[in-house]
């Protein structure tokens, strides 16, 4: 157990390595500028579905049923699961030895953020109790490992983010791989991003890290899932493999962003620094300019009830039986968003230009974390249309077109809600995992188990 003292340490460096901006005036030189943007969005009432959904083939939020949560286990190799939320993937081949309870297989999770190591764990019966101590606990398979094998300097990385996908071998693989991407808050047009490895975590074997070809991070290197074969062969021949980004504020257009890629047919593996040039756009709310870091985009090309303080930070391609649908789980701003600091007050982009400068006190903690905020926050899933992806990957829908027919609340099952500036809690829920033979969507809750994640299960039904 970590004392207490331990963690007030542990929460003053989260809360410094982890701010979204410097706590002070006097803005860093050698990161950029937010690009010119509206201070201020608004979002929609809660729940609301911005277009009525598709009929007949598509999953409803009604397909899903809750199977109720587990908690994760204790730390292993030199990490925990405090403050953990990132990367997930079930991987259908993981504890054969396991009880036969109806839910076989592993998931594949990234730990503490600030470690950014891999672990696998036990999938344990899921309990529906609002009582932590009801639930089952997973055991650890394989403890914490560097899945990158070093190709990412983790320590040196500004709020990193990262996402995980088993695929079965591909191509001319022989064996199955967890396909990685690592990303940071600000970065530079053209940093290596992914990467896969090997099952094994003790001897990963990483492979990478590439470039998506002409794209700016900000819209790549965040959640990573399965795309399903009938799916790939819709969208262009052995894109299995889906990525993005939703980083909050305007930088990567407004809303999440999708791609479809397949790095075993540009080498296999590809070399160290090689550039990624099999892959298309599913989503995209906005343009790409050449070289540019920023996507270019406004409210004509926006996804209906964006707020800067959306975030998304995992996903999924769900199928069953006829019915599919694309989702993304994360942090929904509700009412009015803003740039600047929790208690409403307001940071202009360019106030310190201004002659006299206008920029307003730095609130004192823990509302010093200067960033995008919102009146409300919502855990939700929104739901795609998969042949609108498709649609756009063939060119006959422009990436901004597809939007969002359903939504998700997943605040009633939540064991807490609430964002907490002072744990350093601004999202709600992370990355998601899906086990496609039993229907069985894996969600995570963050610091739901003091500083723990929790796991969340749900049915879908056809």
């Amino acid at each position: 157990m970590t004392t207490m003292p331990d963690r007030r340490i542990l929460l003053a460096l989260l809360m410094i390595s982890l701010a979204c901006n410097l706590f002070s005036p006097q803005a860093p030189t050698d990161r950029p500028p937010p690009p010119p943007a509206p201070a201020e969005t608004t979002s929609p009432a809660p729940g609301a579905s911005p277009l009525p959904p598709p009929p007949g083939d598509v999953l409803q939020p009604g397909d899903l049923e809750y199977l109720g949560a587990f908690r994760l286990p204790v730390a292993s190799g030199g990490s925990n699961w405090e403050y953990s939320g990132q990367g997930l993937t079930y991987y259908p081949g993981g504890d054969a030895d396991g009880p036969d309870d109806g839910f076989p297989g592993s998931l594949f999770g990234f730990g503490h953020d600030q470690h950014m190591l891999v672990s696998e764990i036990s999938i344990p019966a899921p309990v529906i109790s609002k009582n932590l101590d009801d639930l089952d606990t997973a055991a650890t398979l394989q403890p914490f490992q560097d899945i990158s094998g070093g190709l990412f300097d983790i320590q040196a990385m500004d709020i990193p983010r990262a996402g995980l996908a088993y695929l079965p071998p591909q191509g001319e693989q022989t064996t199955a791989k967890l396909h990685f991407a690592f990303g940071q808050h600000f970065q530079e047009f053209g940093d290596p991003s992914h990467g896969w490895s090997e099952l094994d975590l003790s001897h990963p074997q990483a492979a990478g890290p590439w470039v998506f070809d002409g794209y700016t991070n900000y819209v790549t290197d965040d959640y990573l899932f399965e795309i399903p074969p009938e799916w790939a062969d819709a969208i262009g021949p052995g894109l299995r493999l889906a990525t993005g980004r939703a980083r909050e504020g305007p930088w990567s257009g407004l809303g999440p962003a999708l791609f479809a890629y397949a790095p075993w047919q540009d080498g296999n593996p590809p070399e160290a620094g090689a550039t990624l040039r099999t892959l298309t756009p599913l989503l995209l709310y906005g343009e790409q300019l050449p070289g540019e870091t920023d996507i270019v985009s406004d409210e004509s090309r926006a996804m209906r009830g964006y707020g800067d303080s959306d975030h998304w930070a995992g996903g999924a391609w769900l199928t069953a039986g006829d019915k599919a649908a694309v989702i993304f789980v994360g942090t929904k701003a509700l009412g009015r968003s803003w740039y600047g600091f929790g208690n409403g007050v307001v940071w202009a982009y360019d106030c310190a230009e201004r002659t006299p400068p206008t920029c307003p006190e730095v609130p004192e903690w823990p509302y010093d974390n200067r960033g995008y905020w919102a009146e409300g926050y919502q855990a939700q899933i929104i739901f795609y249309d998969p042949a609108d992806l498709a649609a756009a990957a063939r060119g006959e829908m422009r990436t901004w077109e597809p939007q969002p027919y359903a939504a998700l609340v997943l605040d009633e099952f939540l064991f807490d809600p609430a964002v907490r500036p002072e744990d350093y809690k601004r999202d709600l829920v992370g990355a998601a995992a899906f086990d496609r033979e039993r229907g069985l969507l894996y969600v995570v809750e963050r610091l739901a188990d003091e500083y723990k994640s929790v796991i969340h299960v749900w049915k879908v039904h056809q």
